[in-house]
């Protein structure tokens, strides 16, 4: 290897932005650790040194898919809006919100993925929180169908299903959320 590609700088980032980049191409099991160090311009030892395995790296993946969707959930205001930071964060980043909901790929007990999922939820929760006044005290099935409703919305904008709603998928589900949880 050469000086350029050895000495990268910060190969765990490297591996993980080429980790997402192949995800996107590719899906979740599309790709190697070999591949992925190639891509990076790391030794092919580097993805393994830092991850252990592709259950390490995806781990790793959805970690940093938890605590970037935290960010977007913290920064909405109310329910309707935390709404379309997830319909956003689901389109805009693809790969890790694929790995994300796909608990199989990675080490569920990982202590980071634990504290960023567990981050992620309370912001959701605190969205919730009051959406069914008439029915005190029902913030979980509230959360249940609000988390429903808007991972629904945007699993079949990306499967291609709402190809009829135009080309915004933010400004698709406006009025879906806004019907369903405005009044």
């Amino acid at each position: 290897m050469s000086g350029d590609t050895y000495h990268h700088g910060n190969l765990r980032r490297a591996v993980l932005d080429a980790a997402v980049e192949a995800i996107g191409e590719a899906g979740p099991a599309g790709w190697s650790l070999r591949e992925l160090a190639r891509r990076a311009g790391v030794s092919h030892a580097a993805p393994a040194h830092h991850f252990g395995d592709k259950t390490g790296l995806l781990t790793a993946v959805a970690a940093e898919g938890y605590a970037l969707f935290a960010e977007a959930l913290e920064a909405a205001g109310d329910l309707h809006e935390a709404g379309l930071a997830y319909v956003r964060f689901a389109v805009g980043h693809r790969a890790h919100f694929e790995v994300m909901f796909t608990p199989a790929l990675y080490r569920a007990g990982d202590p980071e993925l634990g504290a960023a999922r567990e981050r992620a939820r309370l912001a959701l929760a605190k969205g919730v929180r009051g959406a069914a006044p008439e029915r005190p005290g029902d913030d979980r099935t509230a959360g249940i169908a609000a988390w429903s409703i808007v991972h629904g919305f945007a699993h079949l904008w990306l499967s291609g299903a709402l190809q009829d709603l135009g080309d915004d998928p933010v400004e698709a589900a406006d009025p879906v959320i806004r019907l369903l949880f405005e009044r």
